[in-house]
């Protein structure tokens, strides 16, 4: 259930739907208490797998660290 949270709240902050055709095609969701321990798994595994490639294929620009920045003083409220 948390993976269904996860892949809920990252669709509301990026206004961005995850399509989850491999796992939709399970047909297996966490209320479904008379499934097996092993097909559980295996849907957790495939909707973590498709939250983590839509989360990859945005290109979201890396931030680097430069060296120049570090040797400006900072003001720091105690």
């Amino acid at each position: 259930m948390l993976m269904i949270h996860i892949k809920k709240y990252y669709e509301g902050i990026s206004h961005e739907e995850i399509h989850t055709d491999r796992y939709n095609s399970l047909e297996i969701s966490p209320v479904h208490i008379h499934k097996d321990k092993k097909a559980h798994k295996d849907a957790l595994l495939t909707l973590g797998d498709e939250i983590v490639s839509q989360i990859h294929g945005r290109h979201v620009p890396v931030v680097t660290y430069s060296p120049d920045a570090a040797s400006q003083k900072v003001a720091a409220e105690h």
